[in-house]
């Protein structure tokens, strides 16, 4: 398996990935996770894309976002997913490393905030993150807010 890693703002998408980035997503948290919400949020067009490729085959993603669009003291790194055959392999640690070095090029001394599913507080916790505050339910799924320190 041949991977590239991708990291482009929302102005130089192409069409083919933008496609591909919103049907991944859908895949993942709206059919495969039964939560309908509106993905398509307005937050793409400010945040920077992380696409991993198997060949032109979008297989895992994330976005990150400056201070002030999700939360106002942190970047912030979110709609991560890993397409459900490539699980369990380190795709997943891999995609949120990358994802952390971005976020710390592109948004330099500014602690990440995350809204993770608590069932993987764990898979956090092990690449830095600490959880702050009580789970909640977002989406009618229990999630928790973790806190990368990088200033």
């Amino acid at each position: 398996m041949t991977l590239t890693y991708h990291c482009l703002p929302f102005d130089q998408l192409s069409t083919h990935d933008l496609y591909n980035i919103l049907r991944l997503r859908q895949e993942i948290f709206i059919v495969e996770q039964n939560c309908p919400y509106l993905d398509a949020d307005g937050k793409d067009v400010d945040a920077f894309h992380i696409l991993i490729k198997n060949e032109e085959d979008l297989i895992a993603y994330t976005r990150l976002l400056p201070k002030g669009i999700s939360y106002e003291d942190y970047a912030s790194i979110g709609r991560v997913v890993n397409k459900k055959g490539n699980r369990g392999h380190g795709l997943g640690k891999k995609l949120m490393e990358y994802s952390i070095e971005k976020t710390k090029e592109h948004y330099p001394n500014s602690d990440i905030k995350i809204s993770a599913q608590t069932y993987l507080n764990d898979f956090y916790g092990n690449l830095g993150f600490v959880k702050i505050g009580d789970s909640y339910l977002e989406d009618d799924i229990p999630h928790q807010a973790m806190i990368l320190k990088v200033s």
